[in-house]
């Protein structure tokens, strides 16, 4: 086992794997920008290392400030939990080349699954379902015209490098197809660096349905069931909960089974998570493969009682699966509670919170990194804390999700909290009837507004 394990990360992921870390007497290194020195996750580790300043771009991304922490702490092994340099070959990479241990996918796997285009292709030679669209790349608009017309429209231009929403257009008729084309890939050059595109049969009425997956050193994997994203707004994930209330026991089986199958077919080493579009018809169509931790993982970790965290460090360790599937004995639902002011467009609400009453009582779970007194910085993304109720029955973790966001108190700044109440009681979101695009007819109420 690691001696010492540094968290290429910040805020409530760091927090996350500290915690499970010293609970398996594993010694803690939080890195931090100078914008979260007061973040819980600095105070709670057992050593701290300053690594840049507020960009990400001079910190949290800067690999050699990062390797260098890692050095100067002896620490054996690196968790980058997820977003920042989770999925970056190149990182992966370079900790193998100083003797660190990669709490993640490998290089090559990365690589592999990281280009949505050749993630496709992998997993259509793997006999997984794949949506139809373009075998690769796109190389120029007139063959994108062209497989557009094949393909029938509406289309879905995807950013091979993207993630998070960026690069991704929904074209519905021919005329718009080249705006839609130089928009997307001008976005995916400014956030990626990468312009290569591809094209995908847009689904109609699609859920976003996820099943988690761990795979050990010996090629064995296994899933943990699913979960439904499918409340999301520009691609954003809002909510998420499990078991989906669209989920059969036979589309579950299926869908299990192709992840794995997924899994097993590259050899994948670690936690990851095989997303799949479902239509109304519940046929399943292959995604994307994130080779990371996703942001939604304790809502799985509760309803089969499992630490996801753990068992990626002992994965990383050597340690082999039971290679048992697991399906949900319970029901659970996080909300995502954003820094954002969602009267306002959802626009960010950095500042110092000056007052914080936490939900608790039973079959609540709250993550987070703040309290009162904390100063939000400006320069991150704006998730603050995930509201995880867990309870017999979705009509009970509902109620009880209701009853958390009524007892959360943050006051200073502008949060999501309000959204989630009148989401919890949405008629169509309590009958389980949502699609991805949910959010586009969904209206908040200005009088939800307090003083």
């Amino acid at each position: 086992m690691f001696k010492k394990i540094l968290i290429a990360n910040r805020g409530e992921i760091a927090l996350r794997v500290i915690r499970t870390c010293k609970e398996m007497g594993v010694k803690t290194v939080a890195v931090y920008s100078t914008a979260d020195a007061d973040s819980l996750h600095v105070k709670f580790a057992d050593e701290a290392v300053c690594i840049g300043p507020p960009p990400s771009n001079q910190s949290y991304l800067k690999i050699s400030n990062i390797i260098a922490a890692a050095e100067i702490t002896n620490a054996d092994a690196i968790h980058p939990g997820y977003g920042f340099l989770s999925e970056n070959a190149k990182f992966s990479k370079i900790c193998e080349e100083h003797g660190i241990k990669f709490i993640g996918a490998s290089e090559e796997m990365i690589d592999r699954m990281g280009d949505k285009a050749n993630a496709k292709a992998t997993m259509k030679a793997a006999g997984v379902p794949c949506v139809p669209g373009s075998e690769g790349v796109i190389e120029t608009f007139e063959e994108c015209k062209k497989l557009a017309k094949e393909s029938g429209y509406p289309v879905m231009l995807k950013a091979s490098a993207g993630g998070g929403g960026k690069g991704m257009r929904a074209v519905w008729k021919p005329e718009d197809l080249q705006n839609a084309w130089e928009s997307a890939r001008a976005e995916s050059k400014a956030a990626f660096g990468n312009d290569d595109m591809y094209m995908e049969k847009l689904i109609e009425e699609p859920r976003h349905i996820e099943i988690q997956i761990v795979g050990d050193s010996n090629g064995k994997a296994c899933h943990l069931s699913e979960r439904d994203c499918s409340i999301q707004r520009r691609h954003q994930k809002l909510t998420e909960e499990v078991p989906s209330p669209f989920m059969t026991d036979k589309l579950r089986n299926k869908m299990g089974k192709a992840a794995v199958k997924a899994a097993e077919y590259i050899k994948y080493e670690g936690a990851g998570t095989v997303e799949f579009l479902v239509d109304k018809h519940r046929n399943f169509y292959f995604m994307e493969m994130n080779t990371r931790i996703q942001v939604e993982h304790p809502i799985t970790e509760q309803v089969i009682d499992f630490d996801l965290i753990r068992e990626q460090i002992l994965v990383a360790a050597g340690v082999p699966i039971s290679g048992k599937n697991y399906l949900p004995q319970l029901h659970s639902i996080e909300c995502r509670i954003n820094a954002e002011d969602p009267f306002n467009d959802f626009r960010p609400s950095p500042g110092k919170i000056t007052t914080l009453h936490a939900p608790g009582g039973h079959g609540v779970r709250l993550d987070t990194h703040v309290y009162a007194g904390y100063s939000i910085p400006p320069n991150y993304d704006s998730m603050i804390a995930k509201l995880i109720t867990t309870a017999q029955t979705r009509e009970e973790a509902i109620n009880k999700m209701k009853r958390a966001l009524d007892e959360f108190v943050i006051e200073g700044i502008k949060t999501t909290i309000p959204f989630h109440r009148q989401l919890m009681e949405h008629p169509d979101y309590l009958a389980g009837n949502y699609t991805t695009k949910f959010m586009e007819d969904f209206v908040i109420k200005e009088e939800e507004i307090e003083d």
